[in-house]
This record gives C-alpha cells, sequence and structure tokens, in this order.
C-alpha cells in the first residue's frame, strides 16, 4: 500500500504541475491578448482622436470662410446703402435747385406783369396782359413740371442701381449652392 500511495502522491504533484503550467499558459495567453487588445484600442482611440481633430478643423475653416463671406456681403451691402443713400442726397439738392430756380423765375416773372399792369391805360389792356401771363404761366408750370419729374426719375434710377447691383450678387451667391 506504500507503493500506491508514492505513486498516488506522484501523479498527483505531476496533475498539480500540468494546471499550473495550464494555468500559467492560460495567464499569458491572457495577458498577452489584454495587452494587444488595450494597444489597439490605444491605436482606434488615437485614430479617432486624429480623425475628430481633422474634421473639426475642416469645419471651422469651412466655418470661418462662410463667416468672413457674410461679412464681406454685408459690408459690401452697407456699402452698396451709403452709395444710394449720397445720390438720393445730391439729387434731392439737384430737384431743390430746379424748384428754387423756377419759383425765382416765377416771382420775377410776377414782379414784372405787376409793374406792367400799372402801366396800363384801358381795362382791355389789362385783361389781354393779365390772360397772356396766365397763359404763359401755365406753359412754364407744365414745363418745369415735366423737367423736375424727370429729374426725379432719374434720381430714383440712379439710387437704386447700386442696390439692385446688391440684390443680383446676393441672388448669384445665394443660387450658386442650390445649383451644384
Amino acid at each position: 500500500m506504500a507503493v500506491k500511495k508514492t505513486t498516488a502522491s506522484t501523479t498527483a504533484k505531476e496533475a498539480t504541475k500540468s494546471a499550473e503550467a495550464a494555468v500559467s499558459a492560460g495567464k499569458e495567453v491572457v495577458e498577452s491578448v489584454v495587452k494587444a487588445g488595450s494597444e489597439a484600442a490605444a491605436k482606434g482611440y488615437e485614430q479617432a482622436v486624429a480623425m475628430t481633430k481633422e474634421q473639426v478643423e475642416r469645419t471651422s475653416s469651412a466655418v470661418f470662410q462662410g463667416y468672413d463671406e457674410i461679412a464681406t456681403l454685408g459690408k459690401d451691402n452697407i456699402d452698396a446703402c451709403v452709395e444710394s443713400s449720397n445720390i438720393v442726397a445730391k439729387g434731392f439738392e439737384d430737384l431743390s435747385k430746379a424748384w428754387m430756380s423756377f419759383a425765382q423765375s416765377s416771382m420775377d416773372a410776377q414782379v414784372a406783369i405787376s409793374k406792367e399792369l400799372l402801366g396800363v391805360k384801358t381795362f382791355r389792356e389789362a385783361v389781354d396782359m393779365q390772360t397772356s401771363y396766365t397763359k404763359s404761366s401755365f406753359d412754364t408750370a407744365m414745363a418745369e413740371s415735366a423737367k423736375l419729374t424727370e429729374l426725379s426719375v432719374k434720381v430714383a434710377n440712379a439710387a437704386i442701381t447700386p442696390i439692385q447691383d446688391r440684390v443680383n450678387v446676393m441672388t448669384d451667391k445665394l443660387l450658386k449652392p442650390v445649383a451644384a
């Protein structure tokens, strides 16, 4: 029975060694798998960070470029409004001068006819002179009215041109991405 005990003890020791070797080998495999997994995860993380950084840089670049375009468009629009306002101001100045010139010439004509009326000898002469003056005043008023209207239309057309040009530019800018 002593021999059986020794053999069983030896077999148990060998089994324990085999189990320990298997556990050690399994532990090494698990450690190498965990190490490989950690390295792969770190690489994946680094790639994800690099890709995210690249996307952020591209997006930031596009956003800043878009902001610059919008700022430039806004500045150009304001410049067009200022130019249009200057044209309107100059146009009103020209219209005022034309109106004042007409008013001055009408006043001069009224003073002249008044002086002539004071020198008439007959009632018939006064009526004829007044009729002639009224017809002349009406014709002058119609001619000046047409002149002032024409000047007003010129000013309006000149004032709208810069704004119309900006509308065309904005329309082209906004429709270009849609057409592409």
